[in-house]
């Protein structure tokens, strides 16, 4: 194959793509660069299977740890299980490809993207995004692409593309857009409680940048005599449809229309009209050629009644929507269900707990505070971010829909669904210098009926005011749908479960009062244009304004106690050259302290020190001591200490837990002692300023000499600590 190389540059950032030198085996291969990052992605096809009704495409992302210089951990030394950032790779790679095959593809195809090589400026995932699609038009398989992907950062006033992680980590900003020449198709965000508008603005700037990769892909297939796979879809009798739709369809449509039914009523009545269906059929008695046909229909493929009926329900329930403006539950487009909201839901072992519902889904959340040792190290990764304080996990166990299957560990949804809530709430979590602690929050679906993420971003807020954790602001989300007919376009506020299953779009959306934190959009269809993305956006803002209203009815500020439960943390510096003199040899002297006053007692490498125990005085008995070890005491300096032994010659004195310092017999007075013990005991508080420290460190402590103004301050300042 020849080599061809083309490279398109935006606000002096080259992104690379070059074809035609690896993976020649491989349906479609292309090596995708920008910086010192360069990612290897193929496409790959194998005949379909018998019996498949759904399009089995398989997309992989992987990191391998010498694409950054480093060698991986463990006793094997070789990648293992994939971190989260990896599984969110992968997913943000499937998004915005699966809905460019035509839905009737049955082939099998595995996309496989490897980082081969990795700067610590530029991410690989949009890039991992972009490469998918030269690799599916190398491949000549139907496509209704080019897709490409671009990340837009805000540094001050200015839209850039393709930030470097510091731009991200220091912006207000982390936007991926991915689009084809039909429109924008997917969108995934973080923002620091950005306006509407300035996210709108975003999109559009980052979908020019899209625009610019599309036509780079051209070029190269062009250059290469491939042409865009366009094959026309399998003829389907359309028997057994129209059969259905004249027998059920006043059926469905009464069904479609009881209002007051809940979801599993619906799903039972329409269960029961596809049986019916089935036994007539069954019955038929072949007069016709028609009927004929329809029994060996439904007879040779056990799934066809069922999808049949499917596409027929789907219609009507989607053309209620365009006619009538009316949805399957009875609400207005942009009507929210009833939400309800309790915290304190579980016993205070659980730091902080709440539960949310909206309509008939519900989730609970549980918050957990720990300490800067229980932060998540993100060891064997290739990203700059080497640990996080705040993580968000989501669980959605199979009694959540009425279903029975076996319970795995958490699978790509459930970690994409984490991330997406954790992402929407981490703007207002306060920072480690005025809240040290450590949260963990858990969202416990219990039920599900639409918008589970969206639900467990509003229950971690208020699990999270529950447990007393001091967030700036609370925040709300809500999913918007599409359903698209032609031109016809109607945005539904709130989905539920059938809405998203039978729909064009999920679009989710969070914020605070004061701005957006979090998106996700996913389409079926593809591509939106920007006004129907920005219709949608802000169609989103008052849902998100009613639920909030709903939310702070239950708790409006966070509490001001924490659990009894919760551990309590001191935290202070020292002098990062103390923290020898505080581990001690062989970790001797902290393990003491822990001992002693049963904390919990971590030192980072700048000197900060945070102490966490369940009673406050045991911490602070641990923290005075620290200090006390650390203190540089200067010659002047006067305080209150306790005699703690005698000799001939003198008293020591311990002005700070574990530092003392000797005060000479010839100090003790200002007259002549004969004897220590004539003057002081072992226990007794004294006054002592520091004479002098001595060229190895000893103290010199001596009594003559305070001032009354000096010991009445020393005397406060020993009652306050």
């Amino acid at each position: 194959m020849e080599e061809i190389n083309k490279s398109i540059s935006f606000d002096g950032r080259d992104i690379r793509l070059k074809v035609g030198v690896f993976a020649p085996q491989a349906g479609g291969a292309v090596m995708i660069e920008s910086g010192d990052t360069a990612v290897l992605v193929t496409a790959t096809t194998a005949k379909g299977r018998e019996g498949i009704d759904f399009l089995p495409l398989l997309v992989d992302y992987e990191e391998r740890l010498y694409a950054g210089g480093k060698i991986p951990g463990g006793f094997l030394r070789r990648e293992g299980r994939p971190p989260e950032k990896v599984t969110l790779t992968g997913r943000l790679i499937d998004r915005p490809l699966r809905p460019l095959f035509p839905s009737w593809l049955r082939d099998d195809i595995q996309i496989v993207a490897t980082t081969l090589s990795m700067d610590e400026e530029v991410p690989p995932d949009v890039l991992a995004v972009t490469g998918s699609s030269v690799a599916v038009l190398l491949a000549k398989l139907p496509f209704y692409g080019p897709m490409a992907a671009v990340r837009v950062g805000l540094v001050g006033d200015d839209f850039i593309i393709n930030p470097t992680y510091r731009e991200v980590k220091n912006g207000d900003l982390d936007l991926v857009v991915a689009g084809s020449p039909h429109g924008v198709i997917m969108v995934e965000a973080g923002a620091n409680q950005l306006p509407e508008q300035d996210i709108i603005e975003a999109i559009d700037f980052g979908y020019e940048a899209v625009c610019d990769l599309i036509e780079a892909q051209r070029e190269i297939i062009a250059e290469m005599g491939i042409e865009l796979v366009e094959l026309e879809p399998p003829e389907v009798d359309p028997t057994l449809e129209n059969y259905i739709q004249e027998k059920a369809t006043e059926s469905i449509k009464q069904v479609l229309s009881e209002y007051d039914l809940d979801k599993n009523q619906r799903d039972e009545k329409l269960d029961t009209i596809k049986d019916s269906l089935a036994e007539a059929i069954a019955e038929l008695p072949e007069e016709s050629e028609e009927e004929a046909k329809i029994k060996v229909l439904v007879e040779s493929d056990n799934g066809l009644l069922g999808n049949v009926f499917k596409g027929v329900t789907k219609k009507l329930m989607r053309k209620q929507i365009i006619d009538e403006g009316i949805r399957v539950d009875g609400r207005k487009l942009d009507e929210v269900r009833p939400v309800s909201c309790r915290v304190g839901v579980l016993p205070q072992r659980v730091h902080g707990s709440s539960l949310f519902n909206r309509g008939l889904t519900q989730v609970m959340s549980a918050v957990t505070l720990g300490t800067p040792g229980d932060a998540q190290e993100l060891a064997d990764d290739l990203h700059p971010q080497d640990e996080k304080r705040y993580l968000h996990h989501y669980n959605f166990p199979p009694f959540s829909v009425g279903e029975t299957k076996p319970m795995r560990s958490p699978g790509r949804r459930e970690i994409g669904h984490g991330a997406l809530a954790e992402r929407a709430l981490f703007p207002v979590i306060p920072l480690s210098d005025t809240f040290p602690y450590v949260i963990r929050v858990v969202s416990e679906v219990l039920s599900s009926n639409g918008s589970t993420s969206m639900g467990s971003v509003c229950a971690s807020t208020l699990g999270l005011m529950d447990a007393g954790v001091p967030i700036t602001k609370p925040v709300s989300g809500a999913a918007m749908g599409l359903i698209k007919e032609g031109e016809e376009v109607r945005i539904l506020t709130d989905i539920q479960g059938i809405e998203d299953f039978l729909g064009d779009m999920d679009f989710k959306v969070a914020g605070t009062d004061s701005g957006i934190t979090a998106l996700q959009m996913d389409m079926k269809i593809t591509g939106l244009s920007l006004e129907v993305i920005a219709d949608a956006i802000h169609q989103a803002k008052p849902a998100r304004i009613h639920i909030l209203e709903k939310m702070l009815n239950a708790i409006d500020v966070p509490r001001p106690d924490m659990s009894p439960y919760a551990p309590r943390l001191l935290s202070f510096r020292i002098d990062p050259e103390m923290i020898g003199l505080v581990i001690g040899p062989g970790g001797k002297t902290i393990k003491g302290i822990t001992e002693e006053t049963g904390v919990k007692i971590d030192i980072d490498d700048d000197g900060t020190v945070t102490i966490a125990a369940a009673d406050g005085k045991k911490a602070k008995q641990a923290c005075n001591i620290i200090q006390g070890m650390t203190k540089k005491l200067n010659p002047g300096d006067v305080y209150v200490g306790r005699v703690t032994r005698i000799i001939p010659i003198g008293a020591f004195v311990e002005v700070f837990a574990g530092k003392e310092g000797m005060v000479h017999i010839s100090q003790i007075a200002d007259y002549r002692v004969g004897k220590v013990e004539d003057e002081l005991a072992i226990g007794d508080e004294v006054i002592v300023k520091v004479r002098e420290i001595d060229a190895k460190g000893r103290i010199n402590l001596t009594r003559l000499n305070i001032h009354p103004d000096e010991a009445a301050a020393a005397r406060a300042t020993a009652m306050n600590s």
